[in-house]
């Protein structure tokens, strides 16, 4: 595995006062659970340090500003709205797919309940847009109509992957446009919101959009290798966890539609019920291998984040930038596969 790049440590420290500022200006009760989602206070609200997460997408944002020569602390506004609804979906995502652990610790949703979590994240995603427009800069209403199209995208990707769970057919297109939608489409957008509120060409804006869009798909693909393979002491959830729901991953999608007994065997059991054991997890996980799900996934990733230097490559930035970003494409790829 890669180190990891000093952009994400730098981008934690840099947002982490304007985020927890943000974050302060919710209801009591919405902020406490915001708050322990974050990783800065037990749920009993005494001060601790569990794990915030990589920070990459505020790391694209400072490193978006930079790339088109204006200084990281122009796209902070940004940096910590993509963060925001970064979680508005994480809180959402762990009460819709059941998941009761994140990072070690127990989700909103199961500490609060469902209601909580629905309204935790929807504070989240408004303060997000609080923030970008209260910065009073020219390019803020640009930026803020960036994010609202962005999480419009990123709900398009999560209704798709919802629906998809009802379907007993799902194509690998529909499967890969889904991911665009709920990962790509904000990893694009943090990205280019750096650049968009320096007032960056649209050329240079376009091509760092690019970049976000084939990184997320990498990311994607790389997260859901990890949902069936993972170390959960790393992932911070259970070991086959997609597999425990059922989910139509794309490793999963990819194996389906290939010929043999192994995609047969995936799709009867896809579509049969009760509680696996680990046994029967490790079976299926079996199946999707054999069947070339985690190769073709690996494989598949890579050329994403090829795509995504590609773009990087082709446009006018500054080369320290550049090449920071690289980095960090790099990193989420290589990350504990």
């Amino acid at each position: 595995m890669s180190t990891a790049p000093a952009c994400l440590s730098h981008s934690r420290i840099t947002i982490t006062p304007a985020l927890r500022a943000a974050v302060d200006r919710l209801d009591h009760r919405s902020r406490h659970q915001a708050s322990y989602h974050f990783g800065w206070i037990t749920a009993g609200g005494a001060p601790t340090s569990a794990d915030a997460g990589k920070a990459v997408r505020p790391a694209l944002a400072l490193l978006s500003a930079e790339a088109v020569g204006a200084p990281p602390e122009v796209a902070l506004p940004g940096a910590v709205a993509v963060e925001l609804v970064h979680n508005f979906s994480l809180v959402h995502d762990d009460l819709m797919d059941g998941d009761e652990e994140r990072r070690h610790r127990r989700t909103v949703w199961r500490l609060w309940g469902a209601p909580s979590a629905i309204l935790t994240g929807d504070a989240l995603l408004a303060l997000a847009q609080e923030v970008l427009l209260d910065t009073g800069l020219s390019t803020a209403a640009p930026a803020a109509r960036l994010l609202a199209r962005t999480t419009r995208h990123l709900i398009r990707g999560q209704v798709q992957d919802l629906a998809f769970e009802q379907r007993a057919h799902v194509t690998l297109e529909e499967c890969v446009d889904m991911a665009a939608g709920k990962t790509g489409a904000l990893l694009s957008a943090s990205a280019s919101i750096g650049a968009v509120l320096a007032g960056a060409p649209e050329a240079a804006v376009d091509a760092l959009a690019l970049y976000g869009d084939q990184l997320g798909l990498a990311f994607q693909l790389v997260d859901d290798v990890l949902g069936i393979w993972g170390d959960p002491a790393v992932t911070g959830k259970p070991v086959h966890s997609d597999l425990r729901s059922r989910k139509k991953s794309l490793p999963v999608t990819y194996a389906l539609h290939q010929d043999g007994p192994a995609g047969a065997e995936l799709a009867a059991w896809l579509t049969s019920r009760g509680t696996p054991g680990e046994a029967e997890l490790r079976r299926v996980a079996g199946l999707v291998e054999d069947a070339g799900g985690r190769d073709w996934a690996l494989a598949e990733a890579a050329r994403r984040l090829a795509l995504a230097e590609d773009a990087l490559r082709g446009a006018e930035l500054d080369a320290g930038a550049r090449g920071e970003l690289l980095a960090l494409g790099r990193f989420v790829v290589d990350r504990e596969v």
